[in-house]
């Protein structure tokens, strides 16, 4: 799997999506209208299998409209207006698009691209200020006891809408967009030698296995190839975190960040085995809010290729949260489109300048379909994409 190269000239269709990270911050609070807002696209548009839309290309836009919340039954809104599109060597043409989603965020987006936050009076806090209020009116004491305890440990929920730079959104086009790209394509080159890493990965195993009961749960989908040290740059590079381990110090945090409605960068994750192993890496992106986060699990093989560390990885995106009437807790629930969580990943590295080389590698002997250990449905082709550093 090789980038293409890209086209000289090409008409790009109303409806395209943009995939695109902003630069600078938007906040309800402070922000104003006509304040700039400045994003760059992270994936790169392919039209006819050529490249008609480089990632790297940058995106000039302003804030049409903003509302803070005055109640707690109040919502803070914001509109961007998306006008202009900047390319590497100075070519600018108008923008005629839409906002159309905001990844793992807890804000809505309506139809007209306006970004709706939450409603403080319906958040986790305030259902604890409920509760609270009726314990008050039977025993005062005790409910007053619960209000200072419940003050020192969980903060008010912010409903502004405040997203910092890092964030990323899809825009889809109103218009045709005409464009001629004038940067380069990224200099990813295919990994050789083919058959050699093909045998490589079908060596692989293509399952992980829950640690409590012990059950088969995520596939592994993801190959990297370079030193630890390599993975960890390009990660941080692309505006992921590690995780925190499991343990009551994160497991508090957790729970303040779900009453808090707010996000948590360093979320722990459940447990994973591969090959009675627990994963030397995790990896996630989380926005503002704790139901939903990309991540990824990381283990290093005993395997080389061309003289390098082998790395195997399972990469999902939680898209909520639901209580197990199994297990007795909150678990996040999963996209079953995994293949897309996949792009995903090698989308942002690429994007990093950090990866030299590129494949996609098929294995005949790998689930395309199933259930991980907590019963999400999940489906793919069962390909393996290799990243080498």
């Amino acid at each position: 799997m090789v980038v293409s190269a890209l086209a000289g000239a090409a008409e790009i269709p109303s409806g395209t999506h943009l995939e695109i990270r902003l630069t600078t911050a938007v906040n309800s609070a402070t922000a104003r209208v006509k304040d700039p807002v400045e994003a760059v696209v992270i994936a790169p548009v392919v039209i006819g299998g050529n490249i008609a839309l480089a990632a790297g290309t940058k995106v000039k836009a302003e804030i049409q409209d903003v509302k803070q919340p005055v109640k707690a039954d109040d919502q803070a809104t914001v509109q961007i207006q998306f006008d202009q599109l900047v390319g590497a060597g100075g070519q600018r043409v108008p923008l005629k698009a839409r906002l159309a989603g905001i990844d793992n965020a807890r804000e809505t987006v309506d139809d007209q691209g306006r970004i709706q936050g939450i409603v403080a009076s319906q958040t986790g806090t305030a259902r604890l200020d409920q509760g609270i209020a009726k314990v008050t009116e039977k025993y005062p004491g005790l409910g007053d006891f619960l209000g200072m305890a419940k003050g020192a440990v969980i903060k008010q929920v912010d409903p502004s809408i405040h997203y910092e730079p890092g964030v990323e959104m899809t825009v889809e086009l109103t218009q045709p967009l005409h464009w001629k790209e004038t940067a380069p394509p990224p200099a990813v080159q295919a990994i050789a030698p083919a058959d050699q890493l093909a045998e490589l990965v079908n060596r692989e195993p293509a399952r992980t296995v829950a640690l409590k009961p012990p059950s088969p749960s995520d596939t592994t989908n993801i190959m990297y190839i370079g030193s630890r040290e390599q993975i960890e740059a390009a990660f941080k590079a692309a505006g992921w975190n590690s995780a925190a381990n499991l343990g009551k110090v994160s497991e508090f945090e957790t729970f303040r960040a779900m009453a808090e409605d707010r996000g948590y960068k360093e979320g722990p994750v459940s447990i994973l085995m591969l090959d009675g192993r627990p994963p030397d890496l995790v990896f996630e992106k989380v926005n503002d809010t704790f139901n939903a986060r990309h991540h990824l699990r990381i283990w290093h093989r005993p395997e080389t290729f061309n003289g390098e560390d082998v790395w195997v990885c399972a990469a999902t995106h939680d898209i909520g949260i639901a209580f197990s009437d199994r297990d007795y807790t909150f678990i996040h629930k999963v996209d079953p489109e995994i293949d897309k969580e996949r792009a995903k990943v090698v989308s942002d590295l690429l994007f990093t300048g950090k990866v030299r080389g590129l494949a996609l590698v098929e294995r005949p002997n790998a689930p395309t379909k199933g259930q991980n250990a907590t019963g999400d449905d999940f489906k793919t082709d069962g390909r393996m994409a290799v990243l080498e550093f």
